[in-house]
């Protein structure tokens, strides 16, 4: 019975100790997406005419 109650705190621990780390990681920026604003400029510009052209057609049948 006190192999649990160890195995019980351990993983507590542990547990709490990943939780931390997650957090220090966190604060620290490490999932900051730094790639992915840069890469949507680069489409940006597709998506800007394709609504141009739904809008068009829009128009003409107006």
């Amino acid at each position: 019975m006190s192999v649990i109650y160890i195995l019980l705190s351990v993983s507590v621990v542990i547990g709490v100790a990943f939780f931390v780390i997650f957090l220090m990681a966190v604060k620290s920026g490490q999932y900051d997406d730094d790639y992915t604003p840069s890469v949507r400029m680069l489409f940006e510009d597709e998506l800007v005419k394709k609504e141009s052209s739904n809008t068009s057609k829009k128009t003409k049948t107006d």
